[in-house]
């Protein structure tokens, strides 16, 4: 398995600035939503201009997790009420932009091809006026999964230690290599029992990839499992706000760290 180093995290696998991450998984309930918000809280933290967009297919829930109302969403661009820069609002407690998206509206799913790469088009134009836009897809890789992580520089596959959660997390691994070779592709362990419990789950999934697909995607980071993190999402209220000296809250800032190049 190759080192990562400073330079090989700040940039994806053509060597250019790795402005855009999507936080993917195989299967819903490896809390994946819940590490984008944590995420993009903590790169703002640390002074990166961060947009959180909100691309999980018909269940789109990020909003209810911040508990805000958004009074403009994905659904209302998709329709063309409004572009997309008008959809994006700030979360002020956490120090980021998101766009939400429809909750139950499915119109992502219902989108075609050519109005999805027209979205994907002005996403990365807003995408430009900052230092990070993170992209939290739906779970599994259907078309329009697929194609929005087609747009990431980087791809951060969350994953628990449940086997089915790392069957599924092998799948996507396994279809975005195949339509992306060099597609810079990480693993972050979550709810992981110990660290050390967290690593032998990544070893698994390693070696899975390693044996059947002859690559070695590298560990992001493990996030310890932490009953204040249900506590948190139960109050709609961001962990690193809610409880930031708690377990989880440290694991996801050490990832962060490890991903931000530093502010431009």
């Amino acid at each position: 398995m190759s080192t990562m180093t400073e330079a090989s995290i700040a940039a994806g696998a053509d060597g250019a600035p790795n402005g855009i991450t999507a936080i993917a998984s195989g299967k819903g309930g490896v809390g994946k939503t819940w590490l984008a918000i944590s995420l993009a809280h903590a790169l703002a933290k640390m002074g990166q201009r961060t947009l959180l967009f909100d691309g999980d297919i018909g269940l789109a829930n990020v909003d209810i997790q911040l508990g805000l109302m958004p009074k403009r969403d994905l659904g209302a661009v998709l329709e063309g009420t409004i572009g997309l820069a008008a959809a994006a609002q700030r979360f002020d407690a956490g120090g980021f932009d998101i766009i939400a998206g429809r909750s139950g509206s499915g119109s992502l799913a219902r989108t075609s091809p050519h109005r999805l790469g027209e979205l994907q088009g002005d996403l990365r134009e807003l995408g430009g006026a900052y230092d990070r836009l993170l992209i939290d897809l739906g779970a599994g890789v259907d078309r329009s999964v697929s194609q929005l992580a087609g747009m990431a520089s980087q791809i951060l596959v969350v994953t628990t230690e449940e086997p089915t959660a790392l069957t599924d997390a092998y799948a996507f691994i396994k279809v975005m290599h195949q339509q992306r070779p060099d597609l810079d592709v990480r693993v972050i362990i979550n709810m992981a029992s110990t660290p050390a419990d967290g690593d032998r789950t990544y070893r698994t999934l390693l070696n899975a990839c390693q044996n059947f697909l002859k690559i070695a995607p590298p560990l992001a980071g493990i996030v310890r499992a932490d009953r204040r993190v249900r506590e948190a999402i139960r109050a709609q209220t961001p962990l690193l706000v809610r409880s930031p000296n708690t377990e989880a809250a440290t694991d996801v800032m050490a990832i962060a760290r490890r991903l931000a190049p530093g502010p431009r």
